[in-house]
C-alpha cells in the first residue's frame, strides 16, 4: 500500500486530511513525521506530530519552529506531541523538511517528554 514514488522521511513535513478520513468535508493540515525510516520502510502507516498555528492553547511541550519558512509553511507554526498513525496513502503531499536546528530542538523535546529508556 506504500504510494509509488514517496519515500517518506523522519522531519518531513507533510499535508494530511482532517478529520482522517477520505470524505470530502475535510480540511488540510500539515504534521510532522517522526517514525524513524525503518518504521517508515517496514509500515503502511507513519507516526506523525501535530503542526499547530494555535496562539492562545499551548503546551509546555510545544517546540515553536524558528525556521518555519525552510519546512516551506506559509505562517509560524508551532510542534505539538498530539502524536498518531495515518495510513501514508492518506498523505496528500510532502512540503519540506525541517532545518537543521528546528530537527535539533524536536529531537531534544523528544528525548524530554516521549519514552525512550
Amino acid at each position: 500500500m506504500r504510494r509509488l514514488g514517496v519515500d517518506f522521511k523522519p522531519f518531513d513535513v507533510v499535508v494530511v486530511p482532517f478529520p482522517f478520513t477520505d470524505n470530502l468535508a475535510e480540511k488540510r493540515r500539515p504534521a510532522l513525521i517522526v517514525s524513524g525510516n525503518l518504521f517508515n520502510r517496514q509500515h503502511d502507516h507513519l507516526v506523525l506530530a501535530m503542526i499547530t498555528t494555535a496562539k492562545k492553547s499551548f503546551w509546555k511541550s510545544d517546540i515553536q519552529l524558528n525556521d518555519w519558512k525552510t519546512a516551506k509553511l506559509t505562517v509560524p507554526c508551532k510542534v505539538r506531541f498530539k502524536l498518531f498513525t495515518l495510513d501514508r496513502q492518506l498523505i496528500t503531499h510532502r512540503l519540506g523538511s525541517l532545518s537543521i536546528s528546528d530537527k535539533e530542538a524536536v529531537k531534544s523535546a523528544m528525548k524530554l517528554f516521549l519514552a525512550t529508556d
